[in-house]
């Protein structure tokens, strides 16, 4: 391999992360017993998955160089009005989906235009979103059910056939992996090959690097940037799908903090908080490193107490190898 070439893949963002992750995976293979085990595997898999989608159009988003804080709480919107619609309404629980998607698209709609026209930081936006979502997911669903949860849906018309495309279970060999691996997958193949591959890809990079010499050559930023604020919503309604045909009800609380894990997962995989550099590649890394973290603390039989320390400490040594790693490429050119 050439001094160039090499120097072009030590500058891919993911590389830090996948040196990490390999080391991760070596690491909980010596300490955890069950850790190579088939079905330990398929676990950490399917925790990567659930985080792993966000991560995805989280990661985008960042690398158009914005924040959205409220996915987390937004996921537990779109399973609540599918669920309420769907039960309240007494309707097949395709309709409640239905209307899921459109309500999240709009949310996701609200929180880019109101970035882009007031010219708000997107952490103050998003903050005020999540506070909203967070209090009506709570008040609206103890309205409605006199509890802190949706009723269940499980025995509605088309609770089976939603499952079959958002939580079931596959059985590859004799290991049963979740659906969500394969989705993760292929949202992982979407996003990239929209950055790397089309137009689209060039306006997310060049309005999150330079907004200002981007719009000077015409690249339309703020449209751009609402389009990224709709695909978090568009993967926060898929996650909110899956959660609610995983279990057929909701809790009104969940969600809260987990879009700090997307942030986490994005920044391992390489995404600059400052936007304009990233990969949805070294994000869904960053989730598989989230997704070993997490379960490997307890296949190792460690006190799951520290798992926050573990991952901010994974976090502060990945965005230290990531700027090493930009630096020494941007000496050696």
């Amino acid at each position: 391999m050439s001094g160039s070439t090499s120097r072009r893949w030590a500058g891919r963002p993911e590389v830090g992360a996948l040196l990490g992750a390999v080391a991760l995976f070596v690491f909980f293979s010596l300490v955890a017993d069950t850790f190579l085990r088939a079905g330990s595997l398929s676990t950490v898999l399917y925790a990567a998955s659930t985080f792993g989608i966000m991560a995805v159009s989280v990661a985008l988003l960042m690398i158009g160089g914005e924040f959205d804080l409220s996915a987390g709480v937004m996921v537990t919107t779109g399973a609540l009005v599918a669920a309420t619609v769907a039960y309240q309404l007494s309707l097949n629980v395709w309709v409640g989906v239905a209307v899921s998607l459109v309500v999240t698209l709009a949310l996701g709609l609200v929180n880019g235009l109101l970035c882009v026209r007031t010219g708000l930081p997107s952490f103050i936006v998003t903050l005020a979103t999540f506070f909203m979502l967070a209090g009506a997911n709570l008040g609206v669903t103890k309205m409605i059910t006199g509890g802190v949860a949706t009723d269940s849906i499980r025995d509605m018309d088309g609770f089976a056939a939603a499952r079959a495309v958002f939580a079931a279970d596959l059985d590859v060999g004799d290991v049963r992996v979740n659906v969500t691996v394969v989705w993760w997958l292929v949202f992982v193949a979407a996003a990239t090959w929209l950055l790397l591959r089309t137009r689209a890809g060039n306006w997310i990079f060049a309005g999150g690097g330079a907004p200002e010499a981007a719009r000077a050559v015409g690249v339309p930023v703020a449209r751009t940037k609402v389009a990224l604020f709709m695909g978090v919503a568009f993967t926060a309604w898929f996650s909110g799908m899956h959660l609610l045909f995983a279990y057929a009800s909701v809790q009104s609380g969940e969600g809260v903090g987990n879009e700090f894990f997307y942030i986490i997962c994005a920044v391992i995989g390489g995404c600059l908080l400052t936007g304009g550099y990233g990969s949805a590649i070294g994000a869904a890394i960053g989730a598989l490193i989230f997704g070993m973290t997490n379960k490997g603390i307890v296949y190792a039989q460690w006190d799951p107490d520290w798992f926050k320390f573990w991952l901010g400490a994974m976090l502060l040594l990945a965005t230290v190898v990531n700027l090493a790693v930009r630096r020494r490429v941007g000496a050696g050119r």
